[in-house]
């Protein structure tokens, strides 16, 4: 088993991080690691995610949403059979104040492979660590702080 975990805040309401984060159409435009999200964010439903993490070539998986309820989406997306390279993900928006979240990307391998995939493993959490920052500036900029009177 392996764990990935990023987190950042930043500076805007919950909602509207989330609004971003769901506006799977806008992907290309601005997230380097997942490069398009497609599908209905809904438990049971499959998405089509292409996945790219720096320094490698774009992969696309199939996972299927085993949670969506409130702001975290989590999916499970497999190689092959079930128990040889399992990876969990979740997306979480969470409020820190009125005007500030902390997002955080989450993913637990399991599997008999997971001992074999380090380097893709290093390359994926830098690529979470790309999607944290350029989803702080997509937000900021959107959204930026209300200016007082």
């Amino acid at each position: 088993m392996k764990e990935l975990e990023t987190a950042i805040n930043i500076d805007a309401p919950a909602d509207r991080v989330w609004a971003v984060v769901t506006d799977f159409a806008s992907y290309p435009e601005w997230n380097r690691f997942m490069r398009s999200l497609k599908g209905d964010a809904r438990v049971g439903s499959r998405l089509e995610v292409t996945l790219q993490p720096p320094g490698r070539r774009p992969t696309t998986i199939r996972p299927t949403v085993v949670k969506m309820e409130g702001r975290e989406l989590r999916w499970l997306g497999r190689l092959g059979l079930p128990r040889v390279f399992d990876g969990r993900h979740s997306l979480k928006v969470e409020p820190l104040s009125p005007t500030r979240t902390r997002f955080t990307q989450y993913e637990r391998f399991t599997g008999v492979l997971v001992p074999f995939f380090g380097k893709l493993l290093r390359d994926s959490r830098r690529g979470f660590e790309e999607m944290n920052l350029a989803l702080k500036a997509r937000t900021e900029s959107l959204y930026p702080p209300e200016s007082g009177p």
